[in-house]
């Protein structure tokens, strides 16, 4: 990993420790980091990618909205949200919350 690649890396760092502290008090259960920073194939263009659990009942596509609106992030980062009945339903039947559980990086839960 050479210049930009590293500083970007050492970038989404900082911001995954601001937004994982926010987590609990907005409502998430769990939340994995899953992606090019957990497989340490950080480039200059990788965003945050995370996985995250809560009660709600928005529908799936509207989810990642209310994260973005209250954390605001700094950089590129994609949200998938998962109620807790829905990781119970397909947690092995799913392929992102399957790697996210094999592969991500527990930060919350």
């Amino acid at each position: 990993m050479f210049g930009f690649a590293r500083q970007r890396e050492e970038l989404l760092r900082g911001e995954l420790r601001r937004i994982a502290a926010e987590l609990p008090a907005l409502g998430a259960i769990r939340a994995y980091l899953v992606g090019n920073l957990v497989d340490g194939r950080v480039e200059p263009d990788s965003e945050l990618e995370l996985i995250l659990v809560q009660a709600t009942d928005e529908p799936f596509h509207r989810r990642a909205d209310f994260w973005v609106t209250h954390l605001r992030p700094r950089f590129g980062t994609r949200f998938q949200v998962y109620t807790p009945r829905e990781v119970e339903q397909l947690g092995a039947s799913d392929p992102i919350l399957r790697d996210a559980r094999c592969l991500g990086e527990v930060i919350l839960g």
